[in-house]
């Protein structure tokens, strides 16, 4: 696994994904051991942050910000309606950087920075930004064109699948990079792709994921937040392998997936607290990739057995050439 490094100076964040969510009341972490600051800093997701993926993934993020910089910090869900309703309410509460951890909130938050201009908005994903509103996207599309050269090398079939909850454009580009690893590596293989409506419903990505297999799938990759233990419990059942995604999710007690595409994003959530708390934020677009060890993909080592030598070797040389520029993984522009 590749250590996190120290990340340069960003103008901004942009992530990406959906789901729904909506509870009233803001939970706040405990447990800084930095000294006590005067910032600070509110956290929007569309889902659970127990969903060891997407959401955990911000949370932690704000649990480190917590940790070194002794802010003080909340966090809720917050969709559709909802998000202009929350962030205005920590705003007016004096909160000086409000995340939104998705796609879905940079509109909302362009339209209400301008009415809280001392207050930093930053979304995990959009292109849309003003002097206090910023994104960053993780190009986690890096590590889904990796899996899909995995699955394609590995499959006995010549079938994969995505499975996904909300079709938002940050979801949508990932499946477009896993479709392009996998034809990198077996042209012409048969890629499958479905959207559930719901990152928090678990049946509907489980009959999903059994529909796709039913179709001769026998790898399988999420986009799914908490709704992805669904794709890994219909995977353990029909003895298919499973793709984890954003977290290390290779440990999950299904037993089924195989590697995981991950975001580390942590980093990127504290240096951009820092940079509020200096005073030296600047609204933009932020794209953070393997080169800044924010991305990686890991086989997981219980099943490494499992993948062949030669292929091992040919994610590894694939990585470097990512890290190096001599590839460019295709995404979306949205």
């Amino acid at each position: 696994m590749m250590k996190p490094v120290r990340m340069l100076p960003l103008l901004a964040l942009v992530f990406a994904f959906g789901c729904s969510g909506g509870d009233k009341t803001p939970t706040e972490t405990t447990g800084s051991t930095a000294a006590k600051s005067n910032l600070k800093v509110a956290l929007l997701t569309p889902g659970p942050v127990s969903d060891s993926g997407w959401n955990a993934m911000a949370y932690k993020g704000l649990q480190e910000i917590q940790k070194e910089l002794g802010a003080e910090v909340n966090n809720q869900e917050a969709l559709d309606a909802k998000i202009k309703d929350a962030a205005r309410t920590y705003a007016q509460q004096g909160y000086k950087l409000i995340f939104g951890h998705g796609f879905e909130y940079n509109k909302p938050f362009m339209e209400i920075g301008k009415d809280f201009p001392d207050t930093i908005f930053v979304s995990s994903s959009g292109s849309e930004t003003g002097a206090n509103v910023g994104a960053f996207r993780f190009y986690l599309e890096q590590g889904f064109y990796l899996a899909g050269m995995m699955g394609a090398k590995m499959s006995k079939t010549g079938t994969l699948a995505m499975v996904g909850g909300d079709e938002v454009p940050s979801i949508k580009s990932t499946f477009t990079a896993f479709k392009a690893g996998a034809e990198a590596a077996k042209p012409g293989i048969k890629v499958i792709q479905v959207f559930t409506g719901s990152g928090q419903d678990v049946a509907k990505a489980k009959q999903a994921t059994l529909d796709a297999i039913s179709q001769g799938a026998d790898f399988v990759i999420h986009q799914a937040n908490a709704a992805a233990q669904g794709v890994f419990d219909a995977c353990k059942e029909k003895g298919v392998y499973a793709f984890g995604a954003n977290a290390d999710q290779n440990d999950n007690p299904s037993g089924a997936v195989i590697a995981s595409a991950i975001s580390r994003g942590e980093s990127a959530f504290v240096e951009v607290a820092k940079q509020v708390e200096g005073g030296t934020f600047r609204g933009g677009v932020a794209l953070m990739g393997m080169d800044k060890g924010v991305i990686d993909f890991i086989i997981n080592p219980k099943m490494a057995d499992k993948v062949p030598a030669d292929l091992k070797s040919l994610i590894e040389e694939t990585k470097a050439k990512i890290v190096k520029g001599e590839l460019t993984v295709p995404k979306d522009e949205f």
